[in-house]
């Protein structure tokens, strides 16, 4: 089954576009099946049965795994079965044969505008790697990106006269990234005296540079994320996600459109986006509970 898993893991990358980190991820918790499998000696997907599965998710959640952990397993194997089917290796997705958890809502957390300033802040921007970690939050609060789409960036992606960027997102689908008049003016500080001493031998076309001269990865990101977060004395910690959660949150609260949202978010479905709408419906209670004399806490249902 592990040539299996292979091939299913080359086809999320080359036919679905997935993330290197989603393929890891996947590759990893499939593969914590399959030596489940192998352990209780079953070799072939055409041995797993509704009670080999039940068992294993049994197990899981007796090893302390949180629901949505195991639900994401759930889903994974899921779509493992449905590649089976569809290589005709199975007859029918066995993995289809239990129920996920079901997991609770969980709104996103998100930074008030306050912090992003304090955030914004933080770098010392008489420095290149500073210039550098300026743009880049200037970049993700103003834009909206996920991470993968930001190291993604080239500097031919990047318009500073239409004061956009070119995104390659999920599915490999391009959207176009909008920056305000602040991040314009990071960035160019960036590519004016930034970046120039950063860049190595041979050059490359990435816009953010590590200090060794490559491009950028998605943790160098989150850990100058984390380490500006704590110099601005913000007690959330601070991640490119969250970045993401507070620019949509933000719009909304400043009467966006949620399909304007959606779409500068690259969400391909609606649904998605709606959960920013419960933060500022959230958001929106506890001010009237402060401000209003006659709604107090406890009277609200």
């Amino acid at each position: 089954m592990d040539r299996l898993l292979e091939q299913f893991l080359t086809y999320l990358q080359m036919a679905r576009s997935a993330s290197s980190y989603t393929v890891k991820n996947y590759g990893n918790d499939i593969g914590q099946f399959l030596d489940y499998c192998g352990a209780q000696g079953v070799s072939s997907p055409e041995q797993v049965d509704r009670s080999l599965l039940r068992n294993y998710l049994a197990e899981l959640d007796a090893a302390g795994y949180v629901k949505a952990s195991i639900a994401r397993r759930v889903a994974e194997l899921r779509s493992f079965g449905d590649f089976l089917v569809r290589e005709e290796v199975l007859e029918r997705n066995p993995f289809r044969m239990v129920s996920a958890p079901r997991v609770p809502k969980r709104l996103p957390q998100y930074l008030t505008v306050a912090e992003v300033e304090a955030l914004l802040a933080a770098p010392d921007t008489s420095t290149p790697l500073g210039l550098r970690n300026r743009a880049i939050i200037e970049v993700l609060y103003a834009a909206g990106l996920r991470v993968s789409e930001l190291v993604g960036l080239d500097v031919a992606d990047v318009d500073l006269v239409q004061a956009q960027v070119r995104v390659v997102g999920k599915g490999n689908k391009e959207r176009i990234g909008l920056l305000g008049r602040p991040a314009v003016h990071a960035v160019r500080a960036y590519l004016r005296a930034g970046r120039p001493e950063l860049l190595g031998r041979p050059p490359t076309s990435a816009l953010w540079l590590n200090h060794r001269g490559g491009r950028l990865t998605a943790r160098g990101v989150a850990l100058i994320l984390s380490k500006a977060g704590k110099q601005a004395g913000i007690h959330t910690p601070v991640s490119p996600h969250i970045l993401r959660h507070s620019f949509a949150t933000h719009l909304l609260d400043g009467g966006a459109d949620l399909r304007v949202v959606q779409e500068l978010l690259g969400h391909a479905n609606l649904v998605t986006t709606q959960i920013y709408t419960h933060v500022s419906q959230s958001r929106a209670r506890e001010v009237y509970v402060r401000a209003h004399p006659r709604a107090a806490a406890s009277d609200l249902p």
